[in-house]
C-alpha cells in the first residue's frame, strides 16, 4: 500500500469504520533513521488502533524503528517481506527476504527485544517458481522460533523479475489452502490471510479457517464498504454514517493539515474518490476532486463543492 495508506487516507477510513485495524505505508528504516521523523512517524489520535509497517533487513535499525514507533504510541509494529517491487529489493528488504528466513527471525527477535507492543510479520506464500507448501510453513516455522505470534500472509507466490507490483497483486494465483494449512499446522499462532478479498460474504469464508483477514484493493477502491464492518465483526450498533457525514468530517482536518502549512487539500482528498464508487453522482466527484485546477487554492469548502456535484449527479440520474 506504498504511496496509498498515508495518515491522511487512515484519518479518512477512520470516519467510516471505529475498530477496523490500520496499518502505514511500508515505511524503510532508513527514511526513519535519517530522515525527517515526524513526517513518517506521525499520525492522529482516532487512527487507533494502528501498526506501523517497516521495511527493513537489519536488525538493529529495525529494533531502533520499533522502538521509535513504541515511543509514538503505534499499537503494533510489522515486518514487510511481502513486497515484490525491483525497488524494495535493490535495499534487499520485502519479498527477497524470504530466502533468508534466519535472517527475518534475527530481524524479529531484535524488535521483540526492545519493545512490548507486538511484532508480526506481513508475507507471500513463497517466491518466484517455488510452488510447493513446505517452503512456507519452514520459513513460518523459523519466525515463530523467534517470537513472532502473528503472521500475515498474501496467498500468492511473489514473481521477483518480469512483474510489476500491480502484475504481482494479480497473475500468481491465490491459494488460500496454502493459509489455511498453516493455521492446522501452528494452531497456537495467529494466522491472518490476505489477497483478493472483494466482499463480505468472501470474508466471512475465510475467517472459517483463519483468525482473521487483511483487505488492502478494496478498502481503498471501495472504502464505503467499511461502513458495515463495525456491527458485522465487533458488535457496535452506533448508527452508521453516511457518506456525506464522512466527507464533512474530513473538513475541519482538511483545515487543521492547512493551518500546519505542509498539506493541501490535493494531498488528502486524493484517497476519498472511491467514496461514492458504485453510486449517481460518483462520476460527479471523482471529477471535482481530481480537477488540478480547482483544487488550487481551494481550502475544506471543496467538499461541500464535490457534495453539491454528486447531488446534481443524483438528481440527473432520477430524471432520466
Amino acid at each position: 500500500m506504498l504511496d496509498w495508506t498515508d495518515r491522511h487516507y487512515r484519518y479518512f477510513l477512520r470516519q467510516i469504520s471505529r475498530h477496523t485495524f490500520l496499518y502505514t505505508e511500508m515505511v524503510t528504516t532508513g527514511a526513519i533513521i535519517h530522515g525527517e521523523r515526524a513526517r513518517f512517524l506521525d499520525f492522529s489520535d482516532c487512527e487507533h488502533p494502528v501498526a506501523l509497517q517497516l521495511g527493513g533487513s537489519e536488525p538493529s535499525d529495525l529494533a531502533q524503528c520499533a522502538k521509535l514507533a513504541e515511543q509514538w504510541g503505534y499499537d503494533e509494529v510489522n515486518i514487510n517481506v511481502g513486497c515484490p517491487s525491483e525497488r524494495v529489493q535493490s535495499g534487499a528488504f520485502g519479498a527477497c527476504l524470504m530466502e533468508e528466513p534466519q535472517l527475518v527471525a534475527d530481524c524479529v527477535k531484535a524488535m521483540r527485544d526492545a519493545v512490548s507492543i507486538d511484532v508480526t510479520v506481513k508475507h507471500r506464500i513463497g517466491i518466484n517458481e517455488v510452488e510447493h507448501y513446505e517452503y512456507l510453513r519452514d520459513f513460518v516455522g523459523t519466525v515463530a522460533e523467534a517470537g513472532c505470534t502473528t503472521f500475515i500472509a498474501h496467498a500468492r507466490n511473489a514473481i521477483l523479475k518480469g512483474l510489476s507490483p500491480k502484475e504481482n497483486r494479480e497473475i500468481p494465483p491465490l491459494k488460500y489452502h496454502y493459509v489455511h494449512r498453516l493455521k492446522q499446522d501452528f494452531p497456537q499462532l495467529e494466522i491472518i490471510l490476505n489477497g483478493g478479498l472483494a466482499d463480505w460474504d468472501s470474508v466471512d469464508a475465510q475467517l472459517q479457517h483463519v483468525d482473521g483477514v487483511m483487505i488492502g484493493r478494496m478498502a481503498y477502491h471501495d472504502p464505503y464498504q467499511f461502513a458495515a464492518v463495525d456491527a458485522r465483526y465487533y458488535g457496535d450498533t452506533r448508527a452508521v454514517p453516511s457518506r456525506a457525514e464522512v466527507a464533512r468530517a474530513l473538513m475541519p482536518y482538511i483545515a487543521e493539515r492547512m493551518a500546519s502549512g505542509r498539506t493541501l487539500p490535493k494531498h488528502i482528498v486524493r484517497h476519498v474518490l472511491g467514496l461514492y464508487q458504485g453510486r449517481p453522482g460518483a462520476r460527479n466527484w471523482r471529477r471535482l476532486l481530481s480537477d488540478s485546477k480547482l483544487l488550487q487554492g481551494a481550502g475544506p469548502e471543496i467538499i461541500e463543492t464535490a457534495l453539491a456535484e454528486v447531488e446534481h449527479g443524483l438528481m440527473a440520474s432520477q430524471g432520466a
